[in-house]
């Protein structure tokens, strides 16, 4: 009971400081109208910021997956689980991607998150002990553990502090450096200066691994991400987007050079040692891609930015804070995060799902309404909550 005891205490310290994370219960499709513990609520904490989630056409996709490959691979991906929808996606994302990158090959995984760690370890492997990793300071978790994970020497440079990044580069002798950095800061909105990065990769022949989570599918006039929002294309480049979020189904895929893709299937052990995805959500992810690069993705994501510039004009805020954010993640900082909750709770109660964030996602004093934006928003609905919200601050 002890060991239990400890336990207890621990949840009890979380509950003291307002930081015990708790689940919600969707009863319906991801969409911006979902039934929610009971309830039916207007949802902005979704990352579908394309509405994909629950396209008809996607969902058709999926079940003619399954009646084609059946519910699951059965092995990993170096044994007997690489089915052909597997491969024909990795195709089509190379080829999609490829105007960013030199000879690009993609490589598909079941989260982003294991991509994250199966690209950092797996770049790092090339010269061992001799490789130093430059990790941007609001990095995902799912990086910051990819880089423990490398066992490579660390460095964190400061938020947006490419001076400071070339700096710690001039410095390095290091074998392999490998620089790393979210595009889209899942908490905060606002995109990493992406082309000024890589410069400094080339002048200093270091890696860029770009996580794209929040870009792919939603920036670029053809939904490229980042990349094609910057108009980057360069072989130094090591790209991770996901699939769960803008393009509506789940997984995510590494994109590079043909042979680090081929070095990271003979030497990244996320990939190696785990049961390939189900080969019905690569045949969905398809259908997917078709949208994203036709004419209904154009009008989403034109549609997304409407619905962004709705949110940062008609939002009146006395002491709360709305952060500089270009995407669909618009949050608002609040700071305390007994008043963070408060504020949630007020929202739910309203009909509205906005998530409080609290440390340790964010700094200590920074906790926020995380409001994400989707193209399957109407612009009544946005209009509803832009008036809960500028009716709560007191």
């Amino acid at each position: 009971m002890i060991l239990l005891d400890q336990i207890q205490h621990e949840l009890a310290a979380l509950d003291s400081k307002s930081l015990r994370r708790r689940r919600r219960h969707a009863e319906s499709p991801s969409a911006p109208r979902v039934k929610v513990d009971g309830r039916d609520m207007l949802a902005f904490c979704s990352n579908d910021y394309l509405g994909l989630a629950a396209h008809p056409k996607i969902v058709a996709a999926l079940q003619e997956g399954a009646d084609l490959y059946g519910v699951g691979s059965g092995a990993s991906h170096l044994i007997s689980g690489h089915s052909r929808a597997h491969a024909l996606l990795e195709e089509r994302l190379a080829e999609f991607v490829s105007p960013h990158l030199h000879q690009a090959r993609a490589l598909y995984f079941c989260t982003g998150y294991m991509a994250n760690l199966a690209v950092l370890a797996g770049l790092a492997a090339v010269s061992g002990k001799d490789t130093e990793l430059f990790s941007e300071s609001l990095n995902h978790a799912s990086l910051i553990d990819g880089a423990k994970l490398s066992r490579a020497k660390l460095h964190v440079f400061p938020h947006g502090d490419v001076a400071h990044l070339r700096t710690l580069l001039q410095a390095s002798t290091a074998a392999t450096k490998i620089v790393v950095s979210d595009s889209v800061f899942s908490m905060d909105g606002n995109l990493a200066p992406v082309p000024e990065l890589l410069a400094v990769c080339e002048e200093f022949n270091a890696w860029l691994v770009i996580d794209d989570a929040h870009g792919f599918g939603a920036l670029g006039a053809n939904g490229r991400g980042v990349l094609e929002h910057f108009n980057l294309c360069s072989p130094n480049i090591v790209y991770m987007g996901t699939l769960g979020k803008s393009a509506g189904v789940g997984g995510a895929f590494v994109a590079a050079h043909k042979d680090v893709i081929e070095w990271l299937v003979n030497k990244a052990r996320p990939y190696i040692y785990t049961t390939a995805a189900p080969p019905a959500l690569a045949h969905a992810l398809l259908a997917s891609l078709d949208i994203i690069q036709g004419e209904d993705g154009h009008a989403r994501r034109a549609h997304l930015q409407t619905l962004i510039a709705q949110l940062r004009r008609d939002l009146k805020l006395k002491r709360w804070t709305l952060m500089p954010s270009d995407t669909a993640v618009q949050p608002i900082v609040i700071g305390d995060n007994a008043e963070s909750l408060q504020a949630a709770a007020s929202l739910y109660e309203q009909g509205f799902w906005v998530p409080a964030i609290r440390p340790p996602t964010v700094p200590v004093g920074t906790a926020r309404l995380r409001i994400t934006l989707s193209a399957a928003h109407t612009s009544e609905d946005l209009a509803l909550l832009i008036d809960a919200v500028n009716g709560l601050e007191v």
